[in-house]
């Protein structure tokens, strides 16, 4: 855990049942199990269904709390939120319930309603720095400033806290047209060094929305070099040099972005106004947008570190503030993402504007979410309509060619793929791709001719991609052809990647096909150890082991895999084998056992 989140995390106490209260629960636990099965069942319907207890059970305060805690431990937020309420119908004095309630029903987008709770806990004299931001924030958004600044004393509950409502404090400042106050604010924030980035983006960027643009210049320079990958940071400073009259330095900080992280949409519609000579205006023009902008920057932070439910708080409470942020609602998709909810993560990806930059890619990812619930027909519509928008452009193709090749509709595939590689006139080798995929699907057709074709064409493009070699390289030895290319080919995709299982397991392999039954173990015994709960790599050593005369150890191999769940069709032989062994011949001329595809 890093530095940043384990501040925050120190910030905001996480909440337990003390005193009466824990006795009461753990008097009742055994009641409240039998209650709590059918309750999370009912919290797991759609939309329509009310989380909570269901109407025909009694609500019970350790039945709740237990129900509030295994649904928060799942991430279900809105079924948490909803049972820790119903604690407080049963406890309303329990600070403790009233804070967890709070927290769950911001981090669930129920942002009223958590602004009705951080009212009761401040009441109550349980207010923390997060209620606090949260209440404020909402006066902020409503355009009442000096009540925020009353809301929102400054922090004393650590460094995450204390930027936090130092920044917001300089927004509500700067709304109620104090700017000398609240750039004085901002530069009297005192923290570790991760503070300095935050400090000059956000007094450049009050500035900026001031007017002063050589002041906000000056800010943001600071910024730049304290962080040059941050997209909000190199964007607001090509943006304030074309404002000054600085246009081929603006153009050169993009530059220098696309070469150290291979560019950002973001940046790249920047590019195009600052080349057409358009005029570029603030990043933030109000004070509840600048307060969204580091909630989501502190936001997205902590979440690549694990803590999805203050995250995601923050990421909800930035969408509330300004339901424009798309970063913001990027972000929170990202986040339901990595919780495995695709449902929620399509619903925070519909909240990226139209005229966002980022809306085609939040498109893409929308469709990709509806592969994850298994509507496979529903991705393949909402790609399709992007394509056809723009038959240009390829992330949509290659995602929904990927779609129909996962679920192996590769005919389906192979024609999207085409279809992508007939619209480029100038092949470059981000196009390696789509003959590298086209290829697979051409090799599943049993096309092989065309298959090798595109293989090697995708190798022209990208000379030495190792997941190119792998597979062109199993496919030559599998059909008996060119043995010393092939073989060749994989060791060096070894070489490329020596800790891929999957690629390891290919080198494994091919030894077995070719007869160098010893070689074979040594390589696939690597592969076990690279990806042990891969079942393809655990049948493959275990033939192995039974071509070295080890008959014990490959049953043990083949139950494991039998254990792994083995793709339907391959199960039925890893039976046979643990039952009758192998037959007492050669490897060559074997049935076919394709490429691992997990590792394609």
């Amino acid at each position: 855990m890093n530095e940043l989140t384990s501040a925050f995390l120190k910030s905001v106490s996480g909440s337990a049942l003390t005193g009466r209260t824990l006795r009461r629960a753990a008097l009742s636990a055994v009641t409240a199990l039998s209650l709590l099965q059918p309750a999370l069942a009912e919290t797991k319907a759609d939309d329509k269904v009310t989380h909570g207890t269901p109407d025909d059970l009694p609500i019970t305060l350790s039945g709740s709390y237990l129900a509030g805690l295994l649904a928060g431990g799942e991430l279900d937020f809105a079924s948490a939120a909803a049972f820790f309420q119903e604690t407080l119908s049963v406890d309303p004095d329990n600070n403790q319930l009233l804070e967890r309630a709070f927290v769950l029903r911001l981090a669930n987008g129920d942002v009223s309603e958590a602004v009705s709770l951080a009212e009761e806990m401040d009441r109550a004299g349980a207010g923390n720095f997060l209620s606090k931001l949260t209440r404020g924030g909402d006066d902020i958004r409503a355009g009442k400033y000096e009540r925020a600044l009353t809301i929102m004393p400054r922090s004393q509950a650590g460094p995450v806290a204390e930027i936090l409502t130092g920044i917001a404090r300089a927004w509500a400042l700067q709304g109620a047209g104090r700017t000398d106050e609240a750039l004085k604010t901002l530069n009297d924030l005192q923290g570790p060094d991760w503070f300095k980035v935050f400090k000059s983006t956000h007094a450049s960027l009050i500035l900026y929305a001031s007017g002063d643009i050589p002041g906000a210049l000056a800010e943001i320079e600071k910024a730049y070099e304290e962080d040059r990958g941050a997209v909000r940071v190199v964007d607001a400073y090509a943006r304030l040099l074309m404002q000054s009259g600085k246009k081929a330095e603006a153009l050169k900080v993009i530059d220098e972005y696309d070469k150290l992280l291979n560019g950002h949409p973001f940046l790249t519609a920047t590019r195009e106004k600052i080349e057409k000579g358009e005029k570029l205006p603030p990043l933030v023009t109000s004070p509840a947008a600048g307060f969204a902008e580091i909630l989501y920057g502190l936001g997205s932070a902590i979440g690549r570190d694990g803590a999805e439910e203050l995250s995601t708080a923050m990421l909800q409470l930035s969408l509330h503030l300004d339901p424009k942020a798309e970063f913001a609602a990027v972000a929170l998709g990202s986040m339901f993402e990595r919780m495995k909810q695709p449902d929620r993560a399509i619903e925070a990806l519909k909240k990226v504007p139209d005229d966002s930059p980022l809306k085609r890619e939040a498109e893409i990812q929308i469709g990709l979410n509806y592969n994850t619930m298994e509507m496979v027909d529903e991705a393949q519509k909402h790609l399709q309509k992007l394509i056809d928008a723009d038959p240009n452009e390829q992330e949509a193709v290659i995602s929904l060619g990927n779609v129909l090749r996962t679920h192996k509709r590769f005919e389906e595939a192979e024609k999207i793929y085409s279809e992508g590689i007939n619209r480029v006139t100038d092949f470059t080798q981000d196009q390696w791709l789509l003959f590298y995929f086209r290829g697979i699907c051409r090799e599943r057709l049993k096309e092989w001719d065309g298959a090798e074709a595109d293989l090697r064409r995708a190798l022209e493009l990208y000379p030495d991609q190792p997941l190119v070699l792998n597979y062109l390289g199993y496919s030559l030895v599998d059909r008996g052809l060119k043995l010393d290319e092939a073989l060749g080919m994989i060791k060096k995709a070894v070489d490329l990647r020596p800790t891929d299982g999957y690629i390891v397991d290919s080198l494994g392999w091919v030894y077995y096909r070719l007869d160098r039954f010893d070689e074979a173990v040594t390589e696939l015994e690597r592969a076990i150890e690279l990806r042990p709960a891969d079942p393809v790599i655990n049948d493959h050593l275990g033939d192995a082991y039974w071509k070295v005369g080890r008959r014990l150890e490959a049953r043990f191999q083949w139950n494991h895999a039998r254990d792994l769940g083995p793709e339907p069709e391959e199960l039925p032989k890893i039976l046979d084998k643990i039952q009758n062994g192998m037959p007492e011949t050669p490897a060559t001329g074997e049935a076919k056992a394709e490429p691992n595809k997990n590792g394609g």
